[in-house]
């Protein structure tokens, strides 16, 4: 009998995993003292240097800003190829790099309405899957 193969997260703290209530979020820091968020999460504000920071799930969905598809492995890079890459506009005022789930160039553009997606990008060398963040194209957003 086969064990269920265990997902962990690419690095802890990025995302909710799988079956979390909220959905598919990034976790974003939120400071208190200036009102914006950060990402990733960190106990000091990169804005003002407050240090009153919570921990909000944001993100689930956003605008293209800037794309491009990345067709040879970078260093460290254990995901499928091509992939997409761009940065991503949040309705709570972040801009978010990001790996996207289109691949196909003439599908991504400007303006696109895309949501968070957390899944499998590859298998460690322990057999569990290795989770990460990307956005894709809002169902019923065609080019």
């Amino acid at each position: 009998m086969n064990a269920a193969m265990a997902q962990v997260p690419i690095h802890a703290g990025l995302f909710t995993l799988p079956g979390d209530p909220r959905g598919a979020r990034l976790l974003a820091g939120h400071c208190a003292s200036c009102d914006k968020y950060h990402f990733p999460a960190g106990t000091t504000c990169p804005y003002c240097s407050g240090t009153e920071c919570s921990v909000e799930a944001i993100g689930a969905r956003g605008t293209l800003w800037l794309h491009t598809v990345v067709n040879a492995r970078p260093p460290g890079y254990l995901g499928p190829l091509p992939y997409g890459f761009g940065v991503v506009d949040l309705p709570e005022g972040l801009r978010v790099v990001t790996r996207l789930a289109e691949s196909r160039l003439a599908e991504l553009r400007p303006g696109l309405p895309v949501t968070l997606e957390i899944a499998p990008l590859f298998t460690n060398d322990a057999g569990d899957e290795v989770l990460s963040f990307a956005y894709r194209p809002a169902r019923g957003s065609s080019s």
